[in-house]
């Protein structure tokens, strides 16, 4: 790739200086004659929404391993949980690396890091299905979410490089609309490709087995596991073959050489910006609020409504996934009528009251209240990614960066919801998630105040270069 000479945002970004009164761009709700993609960019775009799709799929492919895990391994459920720490573990490592990828080499780089990366830790459960060692299926995993790390951290901001900046919100949100269909794909891949194939014998009857049946037993239950893995190794890698082979204009995003690159001056700058390190804060707890919302739901069916159990709330999460998924489209058509923002305090308000109502009626109408807040989730993300890293020029990559860090807030967060259940109940746990989705709440209505009072940024903001 041919370095550019540096630009005056570059020299901006550089210095440490900020490029003078150029104000914020803001998301234009409605008639805004835009296009929502560059025309270029048009075949790149649709190459990189599959990514959204097959980082989903793994994420929920991966969440119902803790289970299998369990079983196959008689393990407790700390030592199951690992699982979930190798996966948020990586995506926290890896993330800074990704930054200074894309701000050296571009985000297509980045892309086809992550792709290629995450295209190896899937391969990797083959031979850990023959060694048969938890660490290294532990192992495979992480390497996994290390390239999905990559992979995320580049795809975003991609995607917001891809049209102009005035509509980048509506065009991530567009891009991660699809992101949905992949977690559902995931979770049927488990269902019908993992869970029927282990064997239902509990830890004492293993215990009691001879040797050589349980090595066989683990064997075919760990090849059931291996099968879906490896079949996203082979989407992961036919996904890089096609962006790899596609060219990809460099002309819409900043790419930075060694001399100009100063991390402790970028993350200064991005950290004395009160509204993108509010944006980080906030994706913290949205993504907390999530992962909360989503993996107490089975519980909260099984424990508080009649008759319910684990199928039931399967079925539940099951019809949650649905809502997320048409919610996402819904959210991207209203959004040419309605301000990004507006719509983000409107559902995270909504959805604190629909978490208090499960926690304090619950029951049936209690269980659909929590299917109802994946309506209110779906523009979540997005749009505090879109919001945050507005106006960053230069520094948007290490900004995309530390967004993404923030997703360790769904390894923390459900750990505290699940000592307020031993301590309570499931029901009442929901509050933990009420009190995430207030924080998010309370930044939209902060960038709302902002274009209000006319304070597009906290200092002078940098506009990304060849917009």
């Amino acid at each position: 790739m041919q370095k550019k000479a540096p630009s005056v945002e570059e020299e901006a970004a550089a210095t440490g200086t900020a490029v003078a009164d150029k104000p914020a761009v803001v998301d234009e709700p409605a008639g805004a004659k835009l296009p929502l993609v560059y025309p270029d960019m048009v075949i790149p775009f649709a190459l990189l929404i599959l990514c959204f799709i097959a980082w989903g799929v793994a994420q929920d492919l991966t969440a119902p391993m803790v289970a299998a895990f369990k079983g196959i391994f008689t393990m407790s459920t700390l030592q199951a949980s690992l699982v979930q720490f190798a996966y948020f573990g990586a995506y926290f490592l890896l993330a800074l690396p990704a930054a200074f990828i894309n701000q050296r080499f571009g985000y297509k780089v980045g892309v086809l890091s992550g792709l290629g990366l995450a295209a190896l830790g899937a391969f990797l459960f083959y031979p850990a299905s023959l060694v048969m060692t938890y660490g290294f299926f532990l192992a495979a995993l992480f390497v996994m979410a290390a390239g999905l790390s990559i992979l995320e951290t580049s795809a975003n901001p991609f995607a917001i490089a891809m049209g102009p900046e005035e509509n980048s919100t509506k065009r991530l949100n567009l891009a991660q609309a699809f992101n949905p269909l992949g977690t559902n794909l995931g979770v049927l891949l488990a269902v019908f490709l993992i869970y029927p194939y282990l064997n239902p014998a509990t830890a004492e009857q293993r215990e009691a087995m001879p040797p050589e049946w349980l090595v066989e037993i683990q064997r075919a239950e760990l090849n059931a596991v291996m099968g879906p893995y490896l079949g996203l190794a082979v989407a992961l890698a036919l996904i890089w073959a096609a962006i790899a082979m596609r060219k990809t204009p460099t002309s819409h995003e900043t790419v930075v050489s060694d001399t100009h690159m100063n991390f402790g001056a970028t993350a200064g700058r991005l950290f004395r910006n009160r509204s993108y390190s509010f944006g980080v804060a906030a994706q913290f707890f949205n993504v907390a609020a999530q992962v909360c919302v989503w993996t107490y739901i089975i519980l909260y069916v099984d424990e508080v409504v009649p008759g319910g159990d684990k199928i039931m709330g399967g079925w539940f999460l099951q019809a949650s996934l649905i809502v997320f998924f048409i919610a996402r489209f819904v959210m991207v058509w209203l959004m040419n009528y309605i301000r990004a923002t507006t719509l983000l305090a409107i559902l995270a308000f909504a959805a604190v009251l629909l978490c208090l109502y499960a926690a304090f009626f619950p029951g049936v109408s209690g269980a659909w209240a929590i299917v109802a807040v994946s309506f209110c989730l779906s523009l979540m993300f997005p749009t505090i990614y879109g919001v945050s890293l507005r106006g960053l020029g230069p520094d948007t990559k290490f900004g995309a960066a530390f967004l993404v860090m923030a997703i360790v807030g769904g390894a923390i967060m459900p750990a505290v919801m699940g000592a307020v259940t031993d301590a309570t109940n499931a029901a009442v746990a929901f509050v933990v998630p009420a009190a995430c989705f207030a924080f998010v709440g309370a930044y939209g209505l902060y960038d709302l105040s902002r274009s209000r009072s006319g304070d597009g940024a906290d200092e002078p903001e940098i506009i990304m270069s060849g917009h």
